[in-house]
């Protein structure tokens, strides 16, 4: 990776670890307590104006399946809309505000107003398709990666060549040296902020080029590859594996793919929300 890309993306998380210090604490405190965990996992019926979809929600991602079934139970998802859908892709509900939205109304930022830490269980979880994941704001102004308290995505995707996965993989071997040299960073943020307030930029470019080396280092430790499971589901069902790692995937469709594929096909407009409103009815604990 270039050195002027660390050095901008250095500063960049840089600024947005100070401005999300203070803005992530109450949020987990204000998601679901978890709940006993047991090997049963919790199934859940989410009926649409396009027919029924089953998930089953992950205990190895505990907040976010806890946090789930809390909504599900105070009848947060009964009426809200699927208000992005993009084929061969992804779509996505749980914006709370969506239950009254007019035809013309931005939708995408409702929540409960909290947020929940990242669950990352990947590589055993990831981006095929019928994954269900948490949808979240971006690296710029979430660094965390947290996931939305309540907006959550069902995976479509499409299925991948063998050439095709090749190159994704090199994007994502990409993608773990950006996360190690953000850990990086976080890890000498005391020091860069002095250096910094110094106007030392002699100092700031002998810790970039050590924070470079460290991570080209530890990337070589343990090179990225995506596992065989990975391989024969991008390559046989399809999913987004460009997403793998980025975003908490804490379940999966075990019925009603069928619904899912209807509701990926409907016509859409601006902001790819449907034309003719597609929502969940009522969101059941089976």
């Amino acid at each position: 990776m270039e050195r002027n890309l660390f050095l901008s993306f250095m500063m960049v998380v840089l600024t947005l670890i100070s401005c999300s210090a203070n803005n992530t604490e109450s949020a987990s405190e204000s998601a679901a307590q978890p709940q006993t965990t047991n090997s049963k996992m919790t199934k859940v019926k989410l009926e649409t104006t396009m027919g029924d979809i089953v998930v089953e929600l992950y205990n190895e991602t505990p907040q976010h399946r806890d946090n789930f079934v809390k909504l599900v139970q105070e009848g947060y998802y009964d009426g809200v809309l699927f208000h992005r859908v993009i084929k061969d892709f992804m779509i996505q509900t749980g914006d709370g505000n969506s239950k009254t939205a007019g035809p013309d109304a931005t939708l995408g930022d409702g929540d409960p107003g909290y947020t929940i830490p990242a669950e990352f269980v990947y590589p055993k979880y990831f981006h095929k398709r019928g994954a269900l994941a948490a949808a979240r704001t971006g690296d710029q102004v979430n660094p965390e990666r947290r996931s939305s308290g309540s907006q959550f995505y069902i995976v479509t995707g499409k299925i991948c060549s063998s050439d095709e996965l090749k190159m994704m993989t090199q994007r994502l071997a990409t993608v773990k040296k950006q996360d190690i040299f953000r850990r990086l960073v976080n890890e000498n943020h005391a020091q860069i902020e002095t250096l910094q307030r110094n106007q030392d930029n002699e100092g700031l470019n002998e810790l970039q080029n050590r924070l470079i080396q460290q991570t080209e280092a530890e990337a070589a430790q343990s090179p990225f590859s995506l596992t065989d499971e990975q391989i024969d589901a991008y390559t046989s069902v399809g999913g987004t594996p460009h997403l793998d790692g980025q975003y908490t995937v804490f379940g999966q469709v075990i019925e009603g793919m069928d619904v899912v594929d209807k509701i990926q096909n409907a016509q859409t407009g601006r902001m790819d929300r449907p034309v003719s409103d597609i929502k969940i009815v009522k969101a059941t604990i089976l």
